[in-house]
């Protein structure tokens, strides 16, 4: 009972003034840094190191040839990153064995979707011939 009646005592002198509050008030032209307003976001295109990134990942998934996997792929340097799923079975083209994939890209809020397209080479590893931003057809 003691220790609730100090509490309730030494509380009176917290009590605020009208034009107080519990939060602090800002100028609306304040701005902290912490979060970058919508108004100034900035639009995020991959960067050559991010498509070095997604071929390398692209090369790795179809180098393993397991069917419906996808390989993930991150640049910590932009942070950007995404992952690489194979669209279908292997093809021939001018002949070498090729396939389709879609990789994803996302940085900050960006998301986008890139279309490529890999042939195996000599030493079994599979050549990036394209990757393209993703059209819908």
């Amino acid at each position: 009972m003691t220790a609730i009646l100090i509490g309730t005592g030494l509380g009176g002198c917290s009590i605020m003034r009208s034009d107080d509050g519990p939060f602090a008030k800002m100028e609306s032209g304040d701005v902290t840094g912490s979060i970058t307003p919508i108004s100034r976001a900035v639009n995020y295109d991959p960067t050559e190191a991010d498509l070095a990134l997604a071929r390398n990942a692209a090369s790795d998934v179809l180098t393993k040839g397991s069917r419906d996997s996808s390989q993930p792929w991150e640049n910590p340097a932009t942070g950007a990153r995404g992952s690489v799923t194979p669209l279908s079975s292997a093809y021939v083209a001018e002949g070498k064995t090729c396939r389709d994939f879609l990789a994803s890209y996302v940085n900050g809020t960006t998301e986008s979707w890139m279309q490529g397209a890999a042939c195996k080479g000599e030493r079994g590893r599979w050549d990036v011939r394209t990757l393209v931003p993703w059209k819908r057809s």
